[in-house]
């Protein structure tokens, strides 16, 4: 059987543990105390607990939430906080596939709008799930997006 996200979550806080990195420690506890408590919750509504992809897109939201607190703690000076955030979005982010970078993200662009034979902006829906599906968590849609308008403007 394969080796699923949370198993790997939980390989590593043994890790750290015995490294003595408390800020992992605590960032993957907290990770996995968050799961826990979704599972739980959608166990009392009858569903199945979270699956690989669920749980990339909870990590997805708490490193997106933490970037916003950087912003916030740099604007009042607490740079101590922005620094523990930053380390916190690091033990996150090796849990998530590795994001395309620009050219990598204009050539998906290119050839979905291709494949698909979007030729108007009537047509940026079609292209733009058709990325999710294929790129999850991996894409900037907001680039993506006005990548396809540019293309089909």
């Amino acid at each position: 059987m394969a080796e699923t996200l949370r198993d790997r979550l939980q390989q590593r806080l043994r890790e750290v543990g015995d490294q003595d990195d408390g800020c992992a420690a605590a960032t993957l506890r907290l990770i996995l105390t968050a799961i826990r408590e979704r599972d739980r919750s959608l166990h009392d509504d009858g569903r199945s607990p979270l699956d690989d992809d669920a749980i990339r897109a909870l990590l997805a939201q708490m490193v997106a939430h933490r970037r916003d607190e950087i912003g916030r703690c740099e604007r009042f000076g607490q740079l101590t906080m922005a620094e523990r955030e930053a380390r916190e979005i690091a033990v996150i982010s090796d849990f998530l596939p590795q994001p395309l970078d620009s050219e990598e993200t204009a050539a998906v662009v290119d050839a979905v709008i291709s494949e698909t034979a979007a030729n108007d902006l009537r047509d940026t829906g079609r292209v733009v799930a058709k990325l999710k599906e294929r790129y999850p968590g991996r894409l900037d849609l907001k680039e993506a997006k006005r990548l396809i308008c540019e293309r089909l403007h």
